[in-house]
């Protein structure tokens, strides 16, 4: 069975760091490309950053470039959502998706995912 689980969240001070998690089962994640998506409540989805599969290529959404990394340890099957100088407003539910790219050295959170995780809270208050 294909599944997905992120882990690491939790309530942090404005300006903190999380590092968030997603690891995964029956499946090896260096095949796939992964994202890093958000909802706040009362707010669409939002995708957060992207890495391909090949070559760790990562984009980022605007409103966390320079604040957010992604990376992947396929050794350990897990991809990585290095956050810091967090906001209040990056509280949300944080989500990781998984898909095949036909080109694997690309990246993008507004295509389809196929495999999504249950998420996991990150509350940025003092």
């Amino acid at each position: 069975q294909l599944q997905l689980v992120e882990s690491g969240g939790g309530l942090v001070q404005p300006g903190g760091s999380l590092r968030l998690s997603c690891a995964a089962s029956g499946f090896t994640l260096d095949d796939y490309t992964i994202g890093w998506f958000r909802q706040a409540p009362g707010k669409e989805r939002e995708g957060v950053s992207c890495i391909s599969s090949r070559a760790d290529r990562t984009n980022y959404a605007d409103s966390v470039k320079g604040r957010f990394t992604i990376s992947r340890d396929n050794a350990k099957n897990t991809v990585y959502l290095q956050m810091s100088s967090l906001k209040p407003e990056d509280t949300a539910v944080y989500y990781c998706g998984a898909a095949i790219f036909a080109n694997r050295y690309y990246c993008s959170t507004g295509s389809r995912y196929d495999y999504w995780g249950q998420g996991t809270q990150v509350t940025v208050s003092s």
